[in-house]
């Protein structure tokens, strides 16, 4: 089967499949950030081996070994009691128990490369899109290609092929993918009394010049202290970038235009919309729109007026809670797109020195397969800050729980939060049905000879994105400075092998 026939055909796959994964932009707190990992380079690594060489013997609840698992968000103030909670319930169903750290949405990049250089235990990570296939490449991951078939069979047969596709490198799988909404869509999510309040229009506010006046009136009405848009260094303004396709990169200066049918690898901050989006926020950060600390801010508050996302029909209900709004509105202003990178935008992998890579998948298998150690996960403690209201459908008591559900598991054995009907998920699968194709679908860029390269325009990327994407530099100034820095850096051998690959793959 040549290269071409294969990208249609997992093209069709995708449209026809109803369910899929998807990594998600920040917004808010409790959407995903687009983390830029810091590249840098570890000690020499072997390649990773297949987890299932060792067999396999549950342990009782009293011998249940204790996996270590890092995930992503704003830890809960009763993460220990609701960990302790759910390792009652593990270690009697599968012999597991866990361990749940968790990396703040500003520190994610900088600690899981800390992890990943210095040889950290651990077990589970939490991996996207971003670090994936460097991580790999550093032989920190476990090869579960064997493994996830013969030690978790319910697991494996859980997600469709087309999703464990999407996760292969060089043939092999390294993680076990989210399977929930494959495509990416992208979402202005307003407070309702703010909408009231300046009577805005926001279902016709589709681009990010279209925020402009808004912006401004809030500003204007609710005085110096007050910022309409408020940013975190974590990702800046989400979903500025969608355009692009990072062929898996997770390099935000290189891409390929979604709908460029000639697939032309280029240098994304010196494209001319990009400037002129980038020129606006820096115009907002200026006068006062955006919170003077975004660049430093590791997380942004609560209670946000507005926030740009990527999401599906209800998520909202959950950004209420969160954020500590009575009601948000919403207008999808991007997508449904998919992408290779959705694919691998949520993602947790084994580590490659894990004594307990088994029961690793094991505990990854519960969490997808069953619907009450899912919910524990996505929503706390059940009767403290959640409770039943009805099939399938539960109502969040507080937001103490803030764990982000994207990054654990499935959306599709989880009860969906009130108002949404206990059919929501349901939407999430029309989303799928009805996703374009990026033009690079299917294509993973090989870094194994780009190492060094990746690693230190990732350094750079580092040193300028932060003011970059929050507004706080002048594109004009810095955009230049960067580009140069990049160069240096290797970015145009990065960029020549990056085309010459696409063009053997889809020729």
């Amino acid at each position: 089967m040549n290269k071409k026939f294969k990208i249609s055909t997992l093209a069709c796959c995708l449209a026809m499949t109803t369910t899929l994964l998807a990594g998600c932009n920040s917004g808010g707190n409790n959407a995903s950030p687009s983390p830029a990992a810091a590249g840098t380079e570890a000690p020499s690594a072997q390649p990773a081996e297949s987890a299932g060489d060792s067999g396999y013997k549950q342990a009782s609840p009293e011998d249940a070994p204790t996996i270590v698992w890092w995930q992503i968000g704003t830890q809960p103030t009763n993460l220990a009691e609701a960990v302790a909670k759910i390792n009652e319930y593990t270690a009697e169903k599968i012999g597991v128990k866990v361990d749940i750290k968790v990396a703040g949405w500003g520190d994610y990049d900088t600690k899981m490369n800390t992890i990943i250089n210095t040889g950290e235990d651990f077990d589970i990570m939490f991996v996207n899109n971003t670090n994936y296939n460097r991580f790999i490449n550093l032989g920190a991951l476990a090869d579960i290609t064997d493994s996830a078939q013969k030690d978790t069979p319910e697991l494996y047969s859980f997600i469709p092929e087309t999703v464990w596709n999407g996760t292969k490198m060089n043939g092999k799988i390294y993680s076990v993918p989210t399977y929930k909404d494959s495509s990416m869509t992208q979402y202005f999510v307003w407070d309702d009394s703010i909408v009231q309040k300046y009577n805005i229009d926001y279902a016709n506010i589709k681009t990010i010049q279209d925020l402009d006046k808004p912006f401004r009136d809030i500003k204007a009405g609710e005085g110096k202290s007050y910022y309409p848009l408020q940013l975190s260094k974590g990702d800046g303004f989400a979903g500025l970038l969608n355009d692009y396709d990072d062929m898996t990169l997770g390099l935000k200066a290189l891409g390929v235009k979604v709908d460029d049918t000639s697939r032309k690898v280029v240098s994304v901050f010196e494209q001319p919309e990009i400037m002129d989006k980038l020129k606006l926020i820096h115009s907002w950060y200026k006068d006062g729109i955006i919170n003077p600390d975004a660049p430093t801010l590791s997380e942004p508050p609560k209670m946000l007026p507005f926030f740009s996302a990527q999401g599906f029909p209800g998520a909202e209900a959950g950004w209420q809670v969160n954020n500590g709004v009575d009601k948000y509105v919403m207008t999808q202003i991007f997508g449904p797109m998919y992408t290779t990178s959705t694919i691998q935008g949520s993602l947790n992998a084994i580590s490659q020195n894990s004594k307990y890579k088994v029961e690793a998948l094991k505990f990854l298998e519960l969490v997808n397969t069953d619907p009450q150690l899912r919910n524990m996960l996505a929503y706390g403690i059940e009767g403290q800050d959640w409770k039943t209201v009805g099939d399938n459908v539960i109502e969040r008591l507080n937001d103490t729980w803030s764990l982000p559900g994207y990054s654990q598991g499935t959306f599709f054995n989880m009860a969906a939060v009130a108002p949404n009907s206990g059919d929501q998920w349901d939407a999430v699968k029309k989303l799928n049905e009805e996703a374009s194709a990026s033009a690079l679908l299917g294509f993973a860029l090989d870094i194994n000879n780009l190492s060094t390269e990746v690693a230190n325009c990732k350094a750079v990327m580092d040193k300028y994105q932060y003011e970059l994407l929050t507004g706080a530099s002048d594109p004009e100034v810095v955009v230049p400075k960067l580009v140069k820095e990049l160069k240096a850096a290797g970015m145009e051998t990065i960029m020549e092998e990056a085309q010459k690959q696409i063009t053997e793959y889809f020729k």
